[in-house]
């Protein structure tokens, strides 16, 4: 058996390393000519970790993951604690615990394991076609490849999306713009062990611990789609957002480095059930492109691969059934993880006010038991559970 992979990114070498591991031929299409991870880092969660560690990855991930022992939400003016809680007991309630990493730094962990070497890079894929028994997609250079499947791992943008569907796909803009980067750490802005969010207005700033010393940041402001903002205004467009926001705040925003600071208009995709047409499979983005409110976009790929590679591992009735059972299988748990994300980025970003400041107000009586109940929840609907 031969699977074709259209992504190099999270979700397809996450795939691609799970079908080796299975014994299964290979081959890893990437449109780009070298990887560049979107984004500054990404929060992994138990579900996510368990899946590395599935495809042996084990200590790999647990040197690049940072220590976050404590939860903390702090008050925007004045910077005071408005809850604070060990994470402990999410670790203990999941087995595992969450791990923070610089997504270059993960995208280079997983080119690794699978073999850096073995990714064919600038591979635009145009279309894709199949038979009763291959699948061939074209590149954009003229070249093409056959398989027994296709596993489409080509991300939000995807190409092969509208192929499976029948359809095209619109994306919907969140509301919200969120700039994101790595700084030193610095224990007055927040604790080293710690992910700390200030909120307020509507907005949020969250600072998490990654390895090598430093802290993931990433700054939220819901607005308008489209202004003519980018890297060389990063720092007054943050200072004017956050006027009046308290100093650890200010102090963030003077140690950021414009150069290396994202940013993105956030959207997501009205989630749909099919995954899967014939010998092709969405996975990843391609098949559920979600906000990052409940950190799950990369894990719930992680566990889409891990899923994929054990319905084909078991695939006495065939390819295509293999893959129908690999939709039955996930097509709810990543609606329910993309509904989650938009709800939650609702209430983050004050798209009805009375209901986020009511979020402020339960946060001071907040004492982890509640966040922490959510996140067990999400957590434990991954595969490995």
């Amino acid at each position: 058996m031969k699977a074709i992979v259209i992504g190099g990114g999270i979700g397809g070498a996450c795939a691609a390393i799970a079908l080796k591991r299975f014994g299964i031929e290979t081959a890893v299409y990437e449109a780009v000519k070298e990887i560049k991870p979107v984004g500054a880092a990404i929060s992994i969660w138990p579900n996510g970790v368990k899946c590395l560690n599935y495809l042996g990855m084990k200590e790999a991930i647990r040197e690049l993951g940072g220590q976050m022992r404590y939860m903390a939400y702090k008050d925007y003016r004045q910077g005071q604690t408005m809850t604070r809680f060990s994470m402990q007991p999410l670790i203990d309630s999941v087995g595992e615990q969450p791990y923070p990493v610089a997504r270059a730094e993960l995208q280079s962990m997983l080119l690794d394991t699978y073999g850096r070497d073995s990714v064919q890079f600038g591979k635009r894929v145009t279309r894709v076609a199949q038979n009763a028994d291959s699948v061939t997609a074209w590149f954009d250079d003229g070249s093409s490849a056959t398989g027994d499947l296709l596993i489409a791992a080509d991300g939000t943008h995807s190409t092969v999306r509208e192929y499976v569907l029948g359809h095209t796909t619109e994306r919907r803009y969140a509301g919200y713009v969120n700039w994101n980067g790595l700084v030193t750490i610095d224990e007055s802005i927040a604790p080293a062990d710690q992910w700390t969010t200030f909120v307020g207005e509507g907005k949020r700033v969250s600072l998490m611990p990654v390895s090598g010393n430093r802290f993931y940041f990433f700054f939220d402001v819901p607005l308008a789609k489209g202004l003519a903002e980018d890297r060389s205004t990063v720092r007054d467009d943050l200072q004017r957002y956050f006027t009046g926001w308290a100093d650890p705040v200010q102090k963030l925003i003077a140690q950021i480095d414009p150069q290396t600071t994202n940013r993105v208009e956030i959207h997501d995709i009205d989630p749909f059930m099919q995954l899967v047409k014939g010998r092709v499979a969405l996975l990843g983005d391609s098949g559920h492109s979600t906000t990052p409110d409940i950190g799950q976009g990369g894990c719930a790929a992680m566990e889409d691969a891990v899923v994929l590679a054990n319905m084909l591992q078991n695939h006495s009735l065939g390819i295509e059934d293999a893959l129908l059972r690999y939709q039955q299988k996930r097509a709810y748990r990543v609606k329910d993880l993309v509904l989650k994300a938009r709800k939650r980025c609702d209430v983050t970003h004050g798209k009805e006010m009375a209901v986020t400041e009511q979020w402020y107000q339960d946060l001071r009586q907040e004492n982890g038991e509640r966040i922490l109940a959510g996140m067990c929840e999400t957590i434990l609907g991954g595969p490995l559970e």
